[in-house]
């Protein structure tokens, strides 16, 4: 066994030890893909069965608001104590997380838990794609960055006809209990086998100022984005309160930042002209990728009229395009030596045709074209995944590579934040007018203003056989008229589902075209053969040591 004090340069880590550590980072991305794949697929039984309809994204986006804020702390604390309880201690809070999440009884609950578990992936996240960095110089990294995507993919297919098997035959309780088990075996493999990476052994001045303004600033920008048009207008004092705050919060933020001695994310980082365009394109690519795996099971579900189980298998093959085009990139960065501006820009337009297809589907779109139109995004998204981390990663010293990884990180989850926020309040302020709009006089005449109005707020009835049945008492005729009339309205709600997706999509097509053309504007520099800015150390305990 190690003893306490030996620590042996990175660059001399057995192999052993690399394979086993690889194993771990694998596991603990295989529990949290599989995690975000079987919940998504699940969504549209979980408010179903809790209510609400107006929280559709709120489940998705309170994990994603603490992960996101989680992201950029954790790396810049790695880089200062190292990764490997940080890492044991994330595991820790998202499979505690999943077992409250699986308790739950409100909507209300299932948000906070959901709250919570984010703080354990934002963790893990920061983590994984940094430990790579740690074991491998830029040059090597995409050929690994395929390993993991391969896993991802894995989960990925896994995780939808699993989350539809498991809410269709148990409930979707059980999508959050199955992360139980497996987080119990990663946390037990992490203590003791991880090593113990540790940059240096200086003193550090943790910047709790910047912390605490980071949190004051994207809570409240989620909250605005999220309310706004759905709990109070976008004009009330309310959501004109919170992006006033938030944006204060903001510039103290940077202030902060700026004369801290150890900052959460230093500012020279984006005064290089790579990271700083990188970065934006991760925020445009989150938006958009987040957004579309989100709302796709709704699509199905509520417009084509499938169950949990056949929407969960239609995001497979999206899945398997994302993964051969992560493979795909990360093998071509290695092959060429870095061409990641003609690579990335190839990446963005096969994404941005596969969303136009998929804005064009109706009500009557095959199933066949549904396919084919997933896999075509999934691709051109999975070849922009690997590539601008191990560009940001290429561009930094290694006393930055923690914070560099998980700024990327930062970015692409704060996009996809933004992005469910205002997709969300697109797709609800569309749907009540859309379905409005399609209701036959018959309709209109005889069905109490009050509610159409909550059927214009809530098309349960595309989702449930209970709110079927609620909805053929509202109409009250149980004979052919009636039901000519239940039909009608199934309609109204069909269609109307339908154009405000499709709308959500078109506007995810903009702004993959305006991050083209940011993206086209990066410089291109080759990827370094050897770690810079030297090695870390490394101290090995336990069985790990080689």
């Amino acid at each position: 066994m190690a003893t306490e004090n030996k620590v042996i340069g990175l660059r001399s880590l057995p192999r052993r030890q690399v394979v086993i550590t690889m194993a771990g980072v694998m596991l603990a991305m295989f529990l949290s893909s599989l995690d975000q794949t079987i919940v998504s697929t699940a969504m549209p039984t979980i408010i179903t069965d809790l209510g609400g309809f107006t929280q559709y994204t709120w489940v998705t986006t309170a994990y994603l608001i603490t992960s996101t804020i989680a992201l950029p702390i954790t790396g810049k604390l790695t880089d200062m104590y190292g990764r490997k309880y940080f890492y044991v201690v994330g595991i820790v809070i998202f499979t505690l997380g999943s077992l409250l999440c699986g308790l739950s009884q409100s909507m209300t609950q299932i948000i906070i838990f959901r709250g919570f578990q984010g703080i354990g992936a934002g963790i893990m996240m920061a983590n994984a794609f940094t430990v790579i960095g740690d074991l491998f110089p830029p040059a090597e990294r995409g050929k690994f960055q395929g390993i993991i995507s391969a896993v991802f993919g894995v989960s990925s297919v896994i995780g939808p006809p699993l989350g539809g098997l498991i809410t269709d035959g148990l409930s979707w309780h059980w999508i959050f209990f199955v992360n139980v088990p497996l987080g119990i075996i990663v946390v037990l493999l992490f203590l003791f086998y991880f090593p113990h990476f540790r940059p240096d052994v200086q003193k550090h001045r943790v910047d709790y100022p910047g912390m605490t303004a980071l949190v004051l600033a994207v809570v409240p920008l989620m909250l605005a984005l999220t309310w706004g048009g759905v709990e109070y207008p976008w004009g009330s004092i309310q959501i004109i309160g919170l992006f006033a705050f938030s944006a204060v919060m903001a510039l103290a933020f940077l202030i902060i930042e700026s004369v801290a001695k150890e900052p959460i994310i230093p500012l020279s980082l984006f005064r290089n002209q790579i990271v700083s365009v990188s970065e934006l394109v991760v925020f445009l690519t989150g938006f958009v990728m987040f957004g579309t795996i989100i709302f796709i099971p709704l699509f199905f579900q509520g417009v084509l009229g499938l169950s949990a189980t056949t929407s969960g298998s239609f995001l497979t093959p999206m899945m398997l395009g994302l993964v051969f085009g992560s493979f795909v990139s990360g093998q071509m960065l290695s092959r060429t030596g870095g061409r990641y501006r003609m690579l990335g820009a190839g990446g963005l337009v096969i994404t941005a045709i596969g969303v136009f297809l998929l804005s064009r589907m109706t009500v009557d779109s095959s199933y066949a074209a549904a396919v084919m139109y997933i896999v075509v995004g999934g691709f051109g998204l999975g070849i922009t995944l690997p590539l601008y981390i191990i560009t940001v990663q290429n561009a930094v010293p290694y006393s930055m590579l923690g914070v560099a990884t998980s700024s990327t990180a930062f970015f692409r989850t704060l996009g996809g934040s933004v992005g469910l926020a205002v997709f969300g309040s697109i797709m609800n302020n569309r749907f009540a007018v859309e379905f409005m709009r399609g209701l036959p006089p018959a309709i209109t005449n005889n069905v109490p203003a009050a509610q159409l109005d909550t059927l214009s707020h809530n098309p349960q009835a595309l989702l449930s056989a209970d709110a079927q049945s609620q909805l053929k008492g509202l109409l009250g005729n149980p004979g052919p008229q009636g039901a000519a009339l239940f039909d009608q309205v199934l309609q109204a709600l069909r269609h109307g589902l339908q154009s405000a997706l499709s709308q959500v999509f078109l506007i995810a097509l903009v702004v993959l075209l305006v991050s083209l053309v940011i993206h086209l504007l990066i410089k291109e520099i080759p990827l370094r053969k050897q770690h810079a800015g030297g090695d870390p150390a490394v101290e090995n305990r336990g069985k790990g040591k080689g």
